[in-house]
Parts: structure tokens; sequence; C-alpha cells
């Protein structure tokens, strides 16, 4: 009997550690996993996709081309899985602000939806260095697009730019065209995202740092523009 206890408790006493080897095992490789997109993000924000090896994300994520092929498969795909892990739902969280910022009042005035999209991207969650890899991964897609472009297309600007033309379309003109109501929403997000991305030659041109009170008049500015271009129903739309 004392030998059968025994043995049920060997048994118990392996399996309990081998449990607890596989989940330090998949810890360890989360963690590689995270270090290899946290690397390559900043090697292919920095200098593109075709200027990038996997010598160079293997070196500086201190791991091994094995791990790249295990995780990802290859560089494309590595490359692909940087916008579906961090660049789009960091744009998601944008877009899940707007909303939380327009569904928050009863009276929607394409006032209040401008501005809500411009403090969305300028008064955002995102941190300095957030917000430059943000910006020079989807320079570089306009500039030399890849597949990676298709998936911000359907998952983050067609969503977005519905959602905004949801909320703006109704103010606009009786019987204007889908073409232009687009293109007006586009001209105005550009203008917003602009302001938001480049940073840096707008201080210099303009002398201001981007402190909360130069925000805020770079959101009436925004707004101000914005009302005065979209060609709205009536001065009562302008709110």
């Amino acid at each position: 009997m004392v030998l059968i206890l025994k043995q049920l408790f060997d048994t118990i006493v392996l399996i309990s550690c081998m449990g607890m080897d596989a989940m330090a095992k998949s810890a360890k490789n989360q963690i590689s996993k995270e270090r290899i997109l946290d690397e390559a993000e900043i090697l292919f924000a920095d200098r593109g996709f075709h200027a990038v090896t996997v010598r160079e994300i293997t070196n500086a994520a201190n791991c091994n081309l094995a791990a790249v092929n295990y995780h990802f498969g290859n560089k494309q795909k590595l490359y692909l899985e940087i916008f579906k892990a961090r660049w789009v739902p960091r744009a998601l969280k944008i877009l899940a602000a707007f909303k939380s910022a327009t569904s928050a009042r009863d009276a929607k005035t394409p006032n209040d939806i401008i501005r809500a999209l411009a403090n969305a991207f300028l008064k955002g969650p995102f941190k300095d260095e957030e917000r430059v890899r943000h910006a020079q991964l989807m320079i570089r897609e306009m500039i030399r697009p890849s597949p990676a472009l298709d998936m911000l297309v359907e998952e983050v600007m067609v969503p977005f730019f519905g959602e905004l033309a949801g909320l703006l379309g109704p103010f606009m003109r009786e019987g204007i065209q889908k073409e232009r109501l687009m293109l007006n929403i586009i001209t105005v997000f550009s203008m917003v995202t602009y302001f938001n991305f480049a940073r840096a030659p707008v201080m210099r041109v303009t002398g201001e740092e981007y402190d909360d009170t130069f925000k805020d008049r770079l959101v009436d500015h925004i707004v101000q523009f914005s009302l005065t271009g979209l060609p709205l129903d009536s001065e009562e739309g302008v709110g």
C-alpha cells in the first residue's frame, strides 16, 4: 500500500513538473516573440522592409534565426504580423477614443464630430516613440505598398472613414455624391493626421511646442478650417 501511494505521489509530482516546464517554456517563447516584434518594428520603421535583413533582426532581438522561423515563418510574415499585432491595435485605439467621444453627446454637430476626431489623434494614448513608429510604417506603406497596406485599408481606414462619413453625412448638402462625400472625409482626416504625425516640421515653422495649449489651438484650427470647407447643409449644422 505504501509503495502504491509513493508511486502515485511520484506520478503527481512528475506531471506537475512537466506542466510547470511547459508553462515556463510557453512564457519564454512568448517573451521571445514579443522581443522579435519590438526590435523588428523599430528596424522596419526606421529603414523599411527591403533594407532590413533577418540577421539584423535576430541580432537586435538577441535570438537566432530558428526563433524567427518558429514564430513567424519568414521575414514577410513577420512584417505583416507587426501590422496585425501592433499597428492595427494602435489605430483601433484611436477609433475607439473617437467613438467614445462622439457617443458621449446626445446632440452631435459637425463641430463636435471633427473636434472629437482631432482630439483622438492629437491627444491620443500614444507615447512619442509609438507615434513616430506608427507614422513611419504608414508612410512607407503609402510610398511602397505591400500586402500590409491592404490590411490597413480593410481593417482600419475603411471602418474609420465609414464611421466619420456616417456621422458627417447627414449634415452635408442634400444630394451630395458619394465620391465627393468620401473626398471631404479623407480631406478632414488627412489634415488631422498631418498635424499629428508631422509635428517636427510644424514646430519648426510655427516656433511652437506641442504642449496642451498648442494642441488646443490646433484642434480649434482644424475644426474651423474644416467647417469652412465642408459643403454643409446650413449654418445650423455647424453648431
